[in-house]
């Protein structure tokens, strides 16, 4: 019930309690008179705006002069003293009023939860913590809020990164440039790829650029995951002759048949990540006259295996070279009989994390007469029988041998390939857990192949949970072998990679790398997990290895504090400095 209370009586009460509460809080100082007065003439205010049929520009100026005079008096008050005390000693008037605003506002900004009208679209809203001040006082709603934010920003320049001097993220970057082979001054090739490379969207075309620049942009590209629909034109041009696409996960099938469409003189095809090389695309390759040389494939696992089929019998007959990476189950032993077949001029084939192939399909390969490069990495690992019997026909004409973990492997595979091979130049076995020390003595003593440049034997290492150190039966390459291997190739060696063949004892090491060894090319030394490393051998490598490069020694916990020479990268030791040590001596 009202009990005939009037709205006037309500607002009459009120002003009272203001006053009284005002007289009550005169002993603090002037803050409650000004307060109390601005609230009455505030709500009275807006009495007279209910009341009176004033305009809005009239209403304007009232509180323009309302707010006039409340800061005035804000000016005497002891608040506004104070806070110019604490303030920089400036007699700028400019300032004066910014600080008595600054409190008016203050006192007067609604609080969150309550309701108030937007400065700019007098909008009904609902206040709250990031409510945004307009640029002539009052709050905004969130859509003029944002607009006002946006249009503030926009006037102000961006701010460019700091450029990083020194510091932890200045040497990472100088290291990964330094293993990225990236050392000293860039040429203007490299600055010029790198500058195209940050403005790709204002390249048009890659013009008349020499075939190893535009594989850099490509691989730039690719790092930055800048290949997509958009910049692929600029690599398949009707002169096309090569196109090496080293991050396809953007592309789809429409932008692969566009290649084959664009360039009729494609001799060499590379796609890594072709993850939507299908079908559809093999079929429209096929309809086109194009006789490719080279054909490397990775990750197209939605390619069936009787595309692959029609491939190799109708372009076969040019194909001298190819790659399958990750092709899961569609690439297996019936397609190599096909290719034996349909590609009389194959010299090299690498098929590597396939699920389908077996020993059948290794043995096969040993109809691909004009082979001379092989690489393997089978999830089904091939025999022994079947590996020697693919090397005793092939054998003689390789190059390069790479049978990656194959740990069914044995010494006849070794033997086979001392008595079979005869010109290789790289040689890779790794994670092979039947192969023994003097398998590997029998393999590089009197061997009439001539020294290799290239050998990796990774991994090759006795393997057993119960009793790791103990290695009765010589399994894996040993010491024995690795004097051996340095005594047949060492002159000519510049990669050599013995990871984790733990068992190279000290003496060993020490024996191959003498006061009198001097192996002249050997650019690159991966010793990681050799246990018997020490810095008396790492000294001895750089004094027998004059152009060596980079050391890798991850798990040699015997390497302390080696002397690095000059422009040589250590990779690995323990210390307190990091993983990699550029030598300065």
């Amino acid at each position: 019930m009202s009990h005939n209370i009037s709205a006037r009586r309500i607002l009459d009460d009120a002003d009272l309690r203001r006053q009284q509460a005002s007289t009550n809080n005169r002993a603090n100082g002037e803050d409650g008179v000004i307060e109390v007065e601005a609230t009455v003439t505030e709500s009275r205010t807006r009495k007279r705006r209910r009341t009176s049929p004033n305009c809005a520009a009239d209403e304007s100026k009232l509180k323009k002069k309302q707010e006039a005079k409340a800061i005035e008096k804000i000016k005497a008050s002891k608040a506004y003293k104070k806070r110019k005390k604490h303030a920089a000693d400036d007699d700028d008037d400019d300032d004066d009023d910014e600080i008595a605003r600054a409190i008016f506002e203050s006192r007067h900004a609604p609080l969150p939860g309550q309701m108030e009208n937007c400065a700019i679209c007098d909008k009904r809203f609902t206040v709250t913590p990031y409510s945004v001040s307009g640029p002539e006082g009052g709050l905004l709603c969130a859509p003029c809020g944002r607009e006002v934010a946006r249009e503030r920003q926009g006037s102000q320049p961006k701010k460019r990164p700091k450029k990083q001097a020194g510091g932890v993220g200045s040497r990472r970057s100088i290291q990964s440039r330094i293993l990225d082979g990236d050392v000293g001054t860039k040429s203007l090739a490299t600055l010029c790829v790198q500058t195209l490379a940050k403005n790709v969207d204002m390249a048009e075309s890659l013009g008349d650029l020499p075939e190893h620049l535009i594989d850099k942009i490509a691989r730039i590209f690719s790092k930055r995951r800048l290949l997509r629909p958009e910049t692929l034109p600029l690599f398949a041009q009707p002169s096309t002759e090569s196109i090496n696409i080293y991050d396809g996960a953007k592309l789809g099938d429409r932008d692969y048949v566009s290649i084959f469409q664009v360039a009729p003189n494609l001799r060499r095809f590379k796609a890594r990540a072709a993850i939507q090389f299908k079908d559809e695309v093999m079929d429209y390759l096929l309809s086109r006259d194009i006789a490719l040389e080279s054909f490397y494939l990775h990750g197209a696992n939605l390619l069936s295996e009787e595309k692959w089929h029609e491939f190799f019998m109708k372009k076969g007959q040019s194909l001298t070279g190819v790659q399958v990476y990750y092709t899961d189950k569609h690439f297996g032993d019936d397609t190599i009989d096909i290719m034996a077949t349909y590609t009389p001029n194959l010299r090299r084939l690498k098929v590597e994390n396939n699920q389908k192939m077996t020993s059948k399909g290794v043995e096969s390969m040993g109809g691909l007469s004009s082979l001379e490069h092989l690489g393997l990495q089978l999830q089904n690992s091939p025999s022994p029988t079947a590996i020697n019997g693919a090397l005793s026909k092939i054998g003689p004409k390789l190059k390069t041998l790479s049978l990656k973990i194959v740990p069914d492997a044995d010494d006849s595979v070794l033997q086979t390939i001392h008595e079979s091979c005869s010109s290789l130049t790289k040689l890779r076995i790794t994670e092979s857990e039947k192969m023994t020390d003097r398998g590997f003595v029998d393999l590089f003593t009197n061997w009439r192949n001539p020294p290799l440049g290239l050998v990796d034997l990774q991994k090759c290492r006795y393997i057993d949970a119960t009793h790791p150190r103990t290695n009765d039966d010589g399994v894996g390459l040993c010491g024995e072998g690795f004097k051996a291997l340095m005594a047949h190739s060492g002159r000519h060696l510049v990669d050599l990679n013995v990871h984790a063949c733990r068992h190279i004892s000290q003496q060993a090491f020490e024996d191959a790398f003498n006061e009198k060894a001097h192996y002249p090319e050997l650019k690159r030394l991966e010793i990681s997990f050799c246990e018997e490393v020490t810095d008396f051998i790492l000294g001895s490598i750089f004094r027998a290895c004059p152009k060596i490069k980079e050391v890798n020694v991850f798990g040699c916990m015997k390497v302390k504090e080696v002397r690095v020479p000059r422009g040589v990268i250590l990779v690995g030791v323990p210390n307190a400095q990091g993983m990699i040590t550029e030598g300065i001596d």
